[in-house]
Protein backbone atom coordinates (compact mmCIF):
# COMPACT_ATOMS: atom_id res chain seq x y z
CA UNK A 1 0.00 0.00 0.00
CA UNK A 2 1.49 3.47 -1.21
CA UNK A 3 1.83 6.02 2.00
CA UNK A 4 -0.32 9.11 1.53
CA UNK A 5 0.56 12.66 2.00
CA UNK A 6 -1.78 15.04 2.94
CA UNK A 7 -1.09 19.02 2.37
CA UNK A 8 -2.85 20.86 4.54
CA UNK A 9 -3.14 25.10 5.40
CA UNK A 10 -4.92 28.23 4.90
CA UNK A 11 -5.77 29.25 1.64
CA UNK A 12 -3.27 30.50 -1.23
CA UNK A 13 -0.50 29.19 0.61
CA UNK A 14 0.89 27.63 -1.97
CA UNK A 15 -1.06 24.07 -1.60
CA UNK A 16 -1.56 23.64 -5.19
CA UNK A 17 2.04 24.49 -6.14
CA UNK A 18 3.18 22.04 -4.04
CA UNK A 19 1.06 19.05 -5.39
CA UNK A 20 1.88 19.63 -9.34
CA UNK A 21 6.05 19.99 -7.82
CA UNK A 22 5.49 16.51 -6.36
CA UNK A 23 3.39 14.40 -9.27
CA UNK A 24 5.00 16.85 -11.87
CA UNK A 25 2.10 17.06 -13.05
CA UNK A 26 -0.01 20.22 -13.63
CA UNK A 27 -3.68 18.53 -12.28
CA UNK A 28 -4.40 21.11 -9.73
CA UNK A 29 -5.26 24.71 -10.96
CA UNK A 30 -2.75 27.06 -9.19
CA UNK A 31 -3.52 30.86 -9.70
CA UNK A 32 -3.24 34.11 -7.02
CA UNK A 33 -6.71 33.56 -5.96
CA UNK A 34 -7.52 32.39 -2.26
CA UNK A 35 -10.31 29.36 -2.25
CA UNK A 36 -9.27 28.08 -5.72
CA UNK A 37 -9.20 24.49 -4.52
CA UNK A 38 -12.75 23.36 -3.15
CA UNK A 39 -12.61 18.83 -3.54
CA UNK A 40 -9.57 16.70 -2.36
CA UNK A 41 -7.59 16.06 -5.48
CA UNK A 42 -5.33 12.68 -5.21
CA UNK A 43 -1.94 12.35 -7.51
CA UNK A 44 0.82 9.79 -7.51
CA UNK A 45 4.03 11.04 -6.64
CA UNK A 46 7.60 9.66 -7.07
CA UNK A 47 10.97 9.85 -5.72
CA UNK A 48 13.68 7.04 -6.71
CA UNK A 49 12.07 3.92 -6.55
CA UNK A 50 9.77 5.60 -3.46
CA UNK A 51 6.28 6.13 -4.65
CA UNK A 52 3.62 7.10 -2.51
CA UNK A 53 -0.32 9.47 -3.02
CA UNK A 54 -0.30 13.30 -2.55
CA UNK A 55 -3.83 14.97 -1.31
CA UNK A 56 -4.48 18.61 -2.55
CA UNK A 57 -7.13 20.19 -0.44
CA UNK A 58 -9.07 23.41 -0.19
CA UNK A 59 -7.86 26.19 2.14
CA UNK A 60 -9.17 26.26 6.02
CA UNK A 61 -9.14 29.75 7.65
CA UNK A 62 -11.54 28.52 10.45
CA UNK A 63 -14.04 30.93 9.77
CA UNK A 64 -15.97 28.51 7.18
CA UNK A 65 -19.54 29.47 6.28
CA UNK A 66 -21.51 28.37 3.16
CA UNK A 67 -19.39 26.86 0.60
CA UNK A 68 -16.05 27.17 2.57
CA UNK A 69 -17.89 24.55 5.45
CA UNK A 70 -17.78 22.26 3.07
CA UNK A 71 -14.33 22.61 1.59
CA UNK A 72 -13.27 22.50 5.53
CA UNK A 73 -15.07 18.61 5.80
CA UNK A 74 -13.17 18.03 2.89
CA UNK A 75 -9.83 18.55 4.19
CA UNK A 76 -10.29 17.31 7.29
CA UNK A 77 -11.01 13.95 5.27
CA UNK A 78 -8.28 14.41 3.71
CA UNK A 79 -6.13 13.92 7.36
CA UNK A 80 -7.72 11.54 8.41
CA UNK A 81 -7.09 9.86 5.20
CA UNK A 82 -3.48 10.81 5.66
CA UNK A 83 -0.21 8.63 7.36
CA UNK A 84 1.45 12.38 7.12
CA UNK A 85 0.16 15.81 6.71
CA UNK A 86 2.60 18.80 5.66
CA UNK A 87 1.50 21.45 7.64
CA UNK A 88 1.68 24.76 5.45
CA UNK A 89 1.95 28.44 6.25
CA UNK A 90 3.31 31.63 4.51
CA UNK A 91 6.62 32.57 4.63
CA UNK A 92 5.22 36.19 3.92
CA UNK A 93 2.40 36.62 6.12
CA UNK A 94 3.95 35.35 8.87
CA UNK A 95 2.24 33.48 12.01
CA UNK A 96 -1.48 34.01 11.82
CA UNK A 97 -4.40 33.21 14.37
CA UNK A 98 -5.66 30.69 10.86
CA UNK A 99 -2.42 29.05 11.59
CA UNK A 100 -2.87 28.77 15.39
CA UNK A 101 -6.22 27.63 14.94
CA UNK A 102 -4.99 24.86 12.67
CA UNK A 103 -2.09 23.78 14.28
CA UNK A 104 -4.32 23.00 17.33
CA UNK A 105 -6.79 21.39 15.24
CA UNK A 106 -4.14 18.90 13.61
CA UNK A 107 -2.69 18.28 17.04
CA UNK A 108 -5.82 17.00 18.34
CA UNK A 109 -5.77 14.39 15.39
CA UNK A 110 -3.08 12.68 16.67
CA UNK A 111 -1.28 12.52 12.80
CA UNK A 112 2.30 13.01 12.30
CA UNK A 113 2.57 16.86 10.89
CA UNK A 114 5.37 18.11 9.38
CA UNK A 115 5.78 22.29 9.52
CA UNK A 116 6.05 23.63 5.92
CA UNK A 117 7.19 26.87 5.48
CA UNK A 118 6.53 28.27 1.82
CA UNK A 119 7.19 31.02 -0.22
CA UNK A 120 11.00 31.58 1.22
CA UNK A 121 12.10 33.51 -1.67
CA UNK A 122 14.14 36.65 -1.20
CA UNK A 123 14.62 35.47 2.47
CA UNK A 124 16.88 34.40 4.79
CA UNK A 125 15.49 30.43 5.58
CA UNK A 126 16.80 30.69 9.24
CA UNK A 127 15.33 34.03 10.04
CA UNK A 128 11.81 33.41 8.43
CA UNK A 129 11.26 30.00 9.82
CA UNK A 130 12.14 30.93 14.03
CA UNK A 131 8.27 32.46 14.27
CA UNK A 132 7.13 29.47 13.40
CA UNK A 133 8.69 27.58 16.05
CA UNK A 134 5.71 29.20 18.63
CA UNK A 135 2.62 26.65 16.44
CA UNK A 136 4.56 23.60 18.25
CA UNK A 137 5.09 21.34 15.79
CA UNK A 138 8.86 21.13 15.97
CA UNK A 139 11.18 21.78 13.09
CA UNK A 140 9.92 23.83 10.29
CA UNK A 141 10.92 23.17 6.73
CA UNK A 142 11.77 26.12 4.78
CA UNK A 143 10.45 25.99 0.45
CA UNK A 144 9.77 27.81 -2.38
CA UNK A 145 8.03 25.40 -4.07
CA UNK A 146 7.10 27.32 -6.91
CA UNK A 147 10.91 27.15 -8.22
CA UNK A 148 11.73 23.52 -6.31
CA UNK A 149 13.69 25.08 -3.60
CA UNK A 150 13.71 22.76 -0.78
CA UNK A 151 11.39 20.48 -1.67
CA UNK A 152 13.64 17.33 -2.51
CA UNK A 153 15.47 17.96 0.96
CA UNK A 154 11.41 18.37 2.40
CA UNK A 155 10.50 14.92 0.63
CA UNK A 156 13.17 13.14 2.49
CA UNK A 157 12.40 14.55 6.02
CA UNK A 158 8.75 13.32 5.02
CA UNK A 159 10.03 9.76 4.48
CA UNK A 160 11.33 9.32 8.01
CA UNK A 161 7.96 10.26 9.29
CA UNK A 162 6.02 7.86 6.37
CA UNK A 163 5.71 3.23 7.35
CA UNK A 164 7.49 1.40 4.71
CA UNK A 165 5.43 0.78 1.42
CA UNK A 166 4.48 -2.95 0.83
CA UNK A 167 6.11 -4.71 -1.78
CA UNK A 168 4.35 -4.36 -4.54
CA UNK A 169 4.64 -6.81 -7.65
CA UNK A 170 4.66 -5.31 -11.43
CA UNK A 171 1.65 -7.54 -11.73
CA UNK A 172 0.17 -5.75 -8.67
CA UNK A 173 0.82 -2.44 -10.08
CA UNK A 174 -0.21 -3.29 -13.71
CA UNK A 175 -3.70 -4.51 -11.67
CA UNK A 176 -3.58 -1.37 -9.69
CA UNK A 177 -3.56 0.37 -13.16
CA UNK A 178 -6.92 -1.02 -14.92
CA UNK A 179 -10.17 0.20 -14.76
CA UNK A 180 -12.72 2.24 -16.56
CA UNK A 181 -12.39 5.64 -16.30
CA UNK A 182 -15.70 7.60 -16.43
CA UNK A 183 -15.71 11.62 -17.12
CA UNK A 184 -19.09 13.34 -15.54
CA UNK A 185 -19.83 16.20 -17.81
CA UNK A 186 -22.22 19.04 -18.07
CA UNK A 187 -23.21 22.34 -17.79
CA UNK A 188 -23.13 24.34 -13.77
CA UNK A 189 -25.25 23.29 -11.49
CA UNK A 190 -26.70 19.98 -13.65
CA UNK A 191 -26.09 17.81 -10.34
CA UNK A 192 -22.57 16.53 -11.31
CA UNK A 193 -21.29 16.56 -7.79
CA UNK A 194 -24.50 14.91 -6.02
CA UNK A 195 -24.15 12.30 -8.98
CA UNK A 196 -20.78 11.13 -7.88
CA UNK A 197 -21.12 11.36 -4.21
CA UNK A 198 -24.64 9.19 -4.74
CA UNK A 199 -22.29 6.39 -6.97
CA UNK A 200 -19.29 6.63 -4.20
CA UNK A 201 -21.75 6.84 -1.33
CA UNK A 202 -20.45 9.16 0.58
CA UNK A 203 -20.17 13.24 0.63
CA UNK A 204 -16.33 13.01 -1.44
CA UNK A 205 -16.77 16.18 -3.29
CA UNK A 206 -18.30 19.62 -2.24
CA UNK A 207 -21.81 20.00 -3.58
CA UNK A 208 -23.59 23.35 -3.07
CA UNK A 209 -26.19 25.66 -4.77
CA UNK A 210 -23.96 28.01 -6.56
CA UNK A 211 -23.19 27.16 -9.97
CA UNK A 212 -19.10 26.89 -10.62
CA UNK A 213 -18.60 25.24 -7.43
CA UNK A 214 -16.35 22.45 -8.82
CA UNK A 215 -13.57 24.63 -10.44
CA UNK A 216 -10.90 21.53 -10.95
CA UNK A 217 -11.21 18.06 -12.65
CA UNK A 218 -11.16 15.72 -9.56
CA UNK A 219 -9.79 11.91 -10.53
CA UNK A 220 -11.53 9.38 -7.83
CA UNK A 221 -10.61 5.57 -7.52
CA UNK A 222 -13.15 3.61 -5.86
CA UNK A 223 -13.75 -0.50 -6.74
CA UNK A 224 -17.49 -1.67 -7.14
CA UNK A 225 -18.56 -5.71 -7.32
CA UNK A 226 -14.62 -6.25 -7.38
CA UNK A 227 -14.00 -4.30 -10.80
CA UNK A 228 -12.62 -0.87 -10.72
CA UNK A 229 -13.83 2.61 -12.03
CA UNK A 230 -12.25 5.64 -11.91
CA UNK A 231 -14.69 8.49 -11.54
CA UNK A 232 -13.75 11.85 -12.81
CA UNK A 233 -15.96 15.11 -11.66
CA UNK A 234 -16.06 18.29 -13.84
CA UNK A 235 -16.46 21.91 -14.23
CA UNK A 236 -19.60 23.12 -15.82
CA UNK A 237 -18.97 24.06 -19.16
CA UNK A 238 -20.93 27.36 -20.15
CA UNK A 239 -20.85 29.53 -23.19
CA UNK A 240 -17.31 31.10 -24.04
CA UNK A 241 -19.78 34.28 -24.12
CA UNK A 242 -20.14 33.88 -20.26
CA UNK A 243 -16.54 32.71 -19.15
CA UNK A 244 -14.77 35.54 -17.70
CA UNK A 245 -13.16 34.27 -14.85
CA UNK A 246 -9.35 33.01 -15.77
CA UNK A 247 -9.54 30.61 -13.62
CA UNK A 248 -13.07 29.51 -15.12
CA UNK A 249 -11.33 29.02 -18.11
CA UNK A 250 -8.85 26.88 -17.32
CA UNK A 251 -11.75 24.95 -15.62
CA UNK A 252 -12.95 24.34 -19.26
CA UNK A 253 -10.12 23.47 -20.47
CA UNK A 254 -9.52 20.51 -17.29
CA UNK A 255 -12.91 19.37 -18.28
CA UNK A 256 -12.31 18.98 -22.00
CA UNK A 257 -8.52 17.63 -21.28
CA UNK A 258 -11.12 14.91 -18.85
CA UNK A 259 -13.22 13.92 -21.43
CA UNK A 260 -10.33 13.26 -23.65
CA UNK A 261 -8.82 11.17 -21.07
CA UNK A 262 -11.89 9.16 -20.24
CA UNK A 263 -12.95 5.81 -21.34
CA UNK A 264 -16.67 6.55 -21.11
CA UNK A 265 -18.11 10.02 -20.71
CA UNK A 266 -21.49 10.11 -18.84
CA UNK A 267 -23.80 13.61 -19.61
CA UNK A 268 -25.58 15.04 -16.68
CA UNK A 269 -28.78 17.10 -18.30
CA UNK A 270 -31.21 19.13 -16.01
CA UNK A 271 -34.66 17.41 -16.60
CA UNK A 272 -36.20 21.08 -15.56
CA UNK A 273 -34.44 23.11 -18.40
CA UNK A 274 -34.81 22.56 -22.30
CA UNK A 275 -31.88 21.20 -23.81
CA UNK A 276 -30.19 24.42 -24.90
CA UNK A 277 -26.87 24.83 -27.34
CA UNK A 278 -24.10 24.45 -24.73
CA UNK A 279 -25.58 20.83 -24.33
CA UNK A 280 -25.28 20.19 -28.20
CA UNK A 281 -21.45 21.54 -28.28
CA UNK A 282 -20.85 19.76 -25.52
CA UNK A 283 -21.90 16.57 -26.88
CA UNK A 284 -20.21 17.26 -29.81
CA UNK A 285 -17.04 17.55 -28.64
CA UNK A 286 -17.75 14.13 -27.16
CA UNK A 287 -18.25 12.39 -30.07
CA UNK A 288 -15.11 14.57 -31.97
CA UNK A 289 -13.43 12.68 -29.21
CA UNK A 290 -14.69 9.75 -30.46
CA UNK A 291 -15.26 8.71 -26.67
CA UNK A 292 -17.86 6.40 -25.53
CA UNK A 293 -21.38 7.94 -24.32
CA UNK A 294 -24.13 7.58 -21.57
CA UNK A 295 -26.91 10.20 -20.72
CA UNK A 296 -27.79 10.84 -17.68
CA UNK A 297 -31.13 12.84 -17.40
CA UNK A 298 -31.22 14.00 -13.92
CA UNK A 299 -33.47 15.64 -11.92
CA UNK A 300 -36.28 13.74 -12.78
CA UNK A 301 -38.04 13.01 -9.68
CA UNK A 302 -41.44 14.87 -8.53
CA UNK A 303 -41.98 16.07 -12.51
CA UNK A 304 -45.56 16.09 -13.56
CA UNK A 305 -46.11 13.94 -16.66
CA UNK A 306 -47.17 16.64 -19.43
CA UNK A 307 -43.33 17.96 -18.10
CA UNK A 308 -41.93 14.41 -18.89
CA UNK A 309 -43.37 13.82 -22.29
CA UNK A 310 -42.40 17.05 -23.38
CA UNK A 311 -38.78 16.49 -22.20
CA UNK A 312 -38.69 13.19 -23.77
CA UNK A 313 -39.66 14.76 -27.14
CA UNK A 314 -37.48 16.71 -26.79
CA UNK A 315 -34.62 14.42 -26.66
CA UNK A 316 -35.92 12.67 -29.06
CA UNK A 317 -35.49 15.94 -31.60
CA UNK A 318 -32.41 17.12 -30.32
CA UNK A 319 -30.47 14.30 -29.74
CA UNK A 320 -30.70 12.31 -32.29
CA UNK A 321 -26.76 12.64 -33.85
CA UNK A 322 -25.99 10.46 -30.61
CA UNK A 323 -28.89 7.79 -31.04
CA UNK A 324 -25.85 5.49 -30.51
CA UNK A 325 -25.99 6.48 -26.36
CA UNK A 326 -28.74 5.31 -23.60
CA UNK A 327 -30.42 7.31 -21.58
CA UNK A 328 -31.12 7.06 -18.16
CA UNK A 329 -33.79 9.49 -16.16
CA UNK A 330 -32.27 9.65 -12.78
CA UNK A 331 -32.57 11.59 -9.33
CA UNK A 332 -28.69 12.11 -7.80
CA UNK A 333 -30.30 13.34 -4.88
CA UNK A 334 -32.93 10.36 -4.68
CA UNK A 335 -30.74 7.46 -5.88
CA UNK A 336 -33.34 6.83 -8.59
CA UNK A 337 -31.66 4.53 -11.29
CA UNK A 338 -28.19 6.03 -10.20
CA UNK A 339 -27.58 1.90 -9.92
CA UNK A 340 -28.49 1.47 -13.59
CA UNK A 341 -25.75 3.41 -14.87
CA UNK A 342 -23.33 1.31 -14.15
CA UNK A 343 -24.69 -1.41 -16.71
CA UNK A 344 -24.63 1.32 -19.89
CA UNK A 345 -20.88 2.28 -18.70
CA UNK A 346 -19.86 -1.37 -18.81
CA UNK A 347 -21.35 -1.86 -21.72
CA UNK A 348 -20.24 1.12 -23.77
CA UNK A 349 -16.65 0.16 -22.45
CA UNK A 350 -16.86 -3.15 -23.55
CA UNK A 351 -17.78 -1.72 -27.47
CA UNK A 352 -15.25 0.74 -27.35
CA UNK A 353 -12.57 -1.67 -27.16
CA UNK A 354 -13.85 -4.59 -29.05
CA UNK A 355 -11.94 -6.45 -31.47
CA UNK A 356 -12.95 -8.57 -34.07
CA UNK A 357 -11.08 -10.21 -37.16
CA UNK A 358 -10.36 -9.34 -40.31
CA UNK A 359 -12.74 -12.33 -42.18
CA UNK A 360 -15.73 -11.51 -39.86
CA UNK A 361 -15.75 -7.74 -40.43
CA UNK A 362 -15.34 -8.39 -44.13
CA UNK A 363 -18.31 -10.18 -44.52
CA UNK A 364 -20.48 -7.54 -42.66
CA UNK A 365 -19.18 -4.88 -45.37
CA UNK A 366 -19.93 -7.89 -48.46
CA UNK A 367 -23.29 -8.11 -46.75
CA UNK A 368 -23.83 -4.58 -46.55
CA UNK A 369 -22.74 -4.26 -49.88
CA UNK A 370 -25.17 -6.72 -51.14
CA UNK A 371 -28.06 -4.49 -49.53
CA UNK A 372 -26.71 -1.31 -50.83
CA UNK A 373 -23.85 -1.03 -53.53
CA UNK A 374 -21.91 2.27 -53.32
CA UNK A 375 -22.81 4.81 -56.18
CA UNK A 376 -21.23 4.78 -59.35
CA UNK A 377 -18.36 7.65 -59.77
CA UNK A 378 -18.46 9.30 -63.51
CA UNK A 379 -19.72 5.98 -64.63
CA UNK A 380 -17.40 3.73 -62.76
CA UNK A 381 -18.84 1.83 -59.57
CA UNK A 382 -16.70 2.34 -56.23
CA UNK A 383 -15.39 -1.27 -55.15
CA UNK A 384 -15.13 -1.92 -51.60
CA UNK A 385 -13.16 -4.84 -51.06
CA UNK A 386 -12.06 -6.35 -47.67
CA UNK A 387 -12.17 -4.36 -44.03
CA UNK A 388 -9.85 -4.75 -40.82
CA UNK A 389 -10.14 -3.36 -37.37
CA UNK A 390 -8.14 -0.03 -37.40
CA UNK A 391 -7.96 1.07 -32.88
CA UNK A 392 -10.17 1.10 -30.57
CA UNK A 393 -11.48 3.68 -28.38
CA UNK A 394 -13.40 3.98 -30.44
CA UNK A 395 -13.64 1.17 -33.16
CA UNK A 396 -12.06 2.03 -36.55
CA UNK A 397 -12.79 0.24 -39.12
CA UNK A 398 -10.22 0.26 -41.87
CA UNK A 399 -12.20 -0.73 -45.47
CA UNK A 400 -9.83 -0.98 -48.43
CA UNK A 401 -10.79 -0.66 -52.45
CA UNK A 402 -10.71 2.00 -55.06
CA UNK A 403 -11.79 4.89 -55.35
CA UNK A 404 -12.78 5.42 -52.24
CA UNK A 405 -12.05 9.19 -51.76
CA UNK A 406 -15.13 9.88 -53.50
CA UNK A 407 -17.06 7.81 -51.10
CA UNK A 408 -20.00 10.26 -49.93
CA UNK A 409 -21.18 10.86 -46.50
CA UNK A 410 -24.68 9.18 -46.78
CA UNK A 411 -22.72 5.82 -47.90
CA UNK A 412 -20.38 6.04 -45.34
CA UNK A 413 -23.01 7.18 -42.68
CA UNK A 414 -24.99 3.74 -43.40
CA UNK A 415 -21.85 1.67 -43.33
CA UNK A 416 -21.14 3.17 -39.67
CA UNK A 417 -24.76 2.38 -38.82
CA UNK A 418 -24.40 -1.50 -40.72
CA UNK A 419 -21.19 -1.96 -38.57
CA UNK A 420 -22.72 -1.15 -35.24
CA UNK A 421 -25.70 -3.22 -35.77
CA UNK A 422 -24.32 -5.78 -36.63
CA UNK A 423 -21.00 -5.87 -34.21
CA UNK A 424 -23.74 -5.28 -31.63
CA UNK A 425 -22.10 -2.11 -30.04
CA UNK A 426 -24.20 0.48 -27.69
CA UNK A 427 -22.75 3.60 -25.95
CA UNK A 428 -19.66 4.44 -28.73
CA UNK A 429 -19.52 5.31 -32.23
CA UNK A 430 -17.83 3.71 -35.03
CA UNK A 431 -15.04 5.45 -37.02
CA UNK A 432 -14.90 4.41 -41.09
CA UNK A 433 -11.70 5.09 -42.69
CA UNK A 434 -11.16 4.45 -46.45
CA UNK A 435 -7.64 3.39 -48.02
CA UNK A 436 -7.40 3.29 -51.76
CA UNK A 437 -5.29 0.55 -53.27
CA UNK A 438 -2.31 1.63 -55.08
CA UNK A 439 -2.55 1.27 -58.96
CA UNK A 440 0.72 -1.38 -59.73
CA UNK A 441 0.75 0.51 -63.46
CA UNK A 442 0.94 3.81 -62.65
CA UNK A 443 3.47 5.51 -64.20
CA UNK A 444 5.15 2.44 -65.59
CA UNK A 445 5.17 3.17 -69.88
CA UNK A 446 4.35 -0.15 -71.53
CA UNK A 447 7.14 -1.61 -73.60
CA UNK A 448 6.14 -2.83 -76.73
CA UNK A 449 7.75 -6.18 -78.47
CA UNK A 450 9.23 -6.50 -82.28
CA UNK A 451 6.05 -7.86 -83.16
CA UNK A 452 3.65 -6.00 -81.70
CA UNK A 453 5.71 -2.80 -83.23
CA UNK A 454 4.82 -4.48 -86.73
CA UNK A 455 1.15 -5.08 -85.84
CA UNK A 456 0.82 -1.27 -84.93
CA UNK A 457 3.27 0.39 -87.97
CA UNK A 458 0.46 -1.88 -90.48
CA UNK A 459 -2.86 -0.78 -88.64
CA UNK A 460 -1.36 2.76 -89.34
CA UNK A 461 -0.81 2.08 -92.36
CA UNK A 462 -4.18 1.08 -93.13
CA UNK A 463 -5.89 3.85 -91.19
CA UNK A 464 -3.67 6.14 -93.32
CA UNK A 465 -4.98 4.23 -96.84
CA UNK A 466 -8.53 3.71 -95.30
CA UNK A 467 -8.84 8.02 -94.81
CA UNK A 468 -6.69 8.63 -98.44
CA UNK A 469 -9.70 6.89 -100.49
CA UNK A 470 -12.50 8.75 -98.25
CA UNK A 471 -10.75 12.02 -99.54
CA UNK A 472 -10.58 11.15 -103.03
CA UNK A 473 -14.45 10.44 -102.64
Amino acid sequence: MKPVIALVGRPNVGKSTLFNRLTRSRDAIVADLPGLTRDRQYGDARLGEREFIVIDTGGISGDEQGIDSHMRDQSLQAVEEAHLVLFMVDAQVGVTPGDQALAQLLRARHKPVLLVVNKIDGHNPELVVADFYSLGLGQPQAIAAAHGRGVNQLIDTAFAHLPADDEETEAAREEADKGIKMAIVGRPNVGKSTLVNRILGEERVVVFDLPGTTRDSVYIPFERRGKRYTIIDTAGVRRRGRVNEAVEKFSVIKTLQAVEDAHVVVMVLDARENIVDQDLHLLGFVLETGRSLVIAINKWDGMEADAKLRIKAEIERRLAFVDFARIHFISARHGTGVGELYQSIDKAYDSAFKKLSTPYLTRILEDAISDHQPPLVNGRRIKLRYAHMGGSNPPLVVIHGNQTESVPNAYRRYLENTFRRVMALEGTPVRIEFKTGANPYAGRRNTLTPRQIRKKQRMVAHHKRVEKKKKKR
